[in-house]
């Protein structure tokens, strides 16, 4: 009786340590496995296609064309402009999908995880939720749905698409401060999908709908899979010389004095510190 007792638990333990992994069929979804980096040749910018900068031609309001031209004009003269990755901020979404390191996709059926080297981790939820889920506070990378696609019909998954909302700021596109509009409201859809002509690339179709656009902005992303990957570990703060008080941003100097960043800059309010003499 003892024995029957014992051989049945372990039968009843064996089941519940395999079901879970049974009821994940890997073969129904794309591979997309590996460490993944910016297509060859591709520069930091939004629209991979063009160069950072005027040339990003982007729908802009008049008001928030006007705040990246005066973004720009502060880089010309030394400054960071609307550039907050500089205090080390998360890029967020969707500059995070430029790629600036690396990142690496992990599929379960109820998430999709996207692990960045110099980024929080991004979380895609595919089991059935939606935006009123209890934990969807604002955040840089905001809260995605995404929903898996059998395009063919031959029961297997090919396209994963995906709406992110609720964020918080600021955020902007590219290294030029290519702003996102203030209130947040941004909507970003992505349609991510192995090159049938190419496996080994990943494109992730961008479309963001934002109040400081004059209408929905498309890009297509292009990433490779990196066959010799090597994880490294980048951590922003590290070695990072820029110091940010106020609203002005200033430099620490190789022998640790604060410096101005940009050509005639006022030092800092002082007012809390003991000057010489007194």
């Amino acid at each position: 009786m003892l024995y029957r007792l014992f051989a049945g638990a372990l039968i009843l333990a064996a089941t519940l340590t395999v079901a879970p992994a049974s009821a994940f069929d890997e073969s129904k979804y794309p591979d997309f496995q590996g460490q993944w980096k910016r297509k060859v040749g591709t520069v930091n910018s939004w629209d991979e296609t063009r160069r950072p900068g005027l040339p990003q031609d982007p729908p802009l309001t008049a008001e928030y064309r006007k705040r990246w031209e005066a973004s720009m004009a502060d880089q010309a003269a030394g400054g960071q402009g609307n550039d907050s990755r500089v205090t080390c901020i998360s890029n967020g979404m969707p500059r995070m999908m430029t790629i600036l390191r690396q990142l690496e996709i992990f599929i379960r059926p109820e998430i999709i995880l996207i692990v960045f080297e110099n980024n929080l981790p991004r979380r895609i939820y595919t089991d059935g939720r939606d935006f009123t889920a209890k934990d969807n506070i604002p955040s840089y990378n905001g809260y995605s749905i995404g929903k898996w696609i059998d395009e063919n019909g031959d029961g297997k998954y090919d396209v994963l698409e995906v709406e992110t909302h609720n964020f918080k700021g600021p955020r902007n596109y590219e290294p030029s401060g290519l702003p996102l509009h203030d209130d947040n409201e941004s909507i970003i859809r992505e349609r991510m999908y192995l090159d049938k002509s190419n496996p080994d690339t990943l494109v992730n179709e961008i479309t963001t709908i934002d109040s400081a656009l004059t209408k929905p902005w498309k890009v297509v992303k292009n990433y490779r899979r990196e066959k010799n990957a090597e994880w490294y570990e980048d951590l922003c703060t590290e070695n990072n010389n820029h110091v940010m008080i106020g609203k002005e941003n200033y430099f620490m100097s190789a022998d640790g004095y604060l410096m101005p960043a940009k050509k005639g800059q006022q030092p800092p309010d002082l007012r809390y510190f003991s000057t010489t003499g007194n």
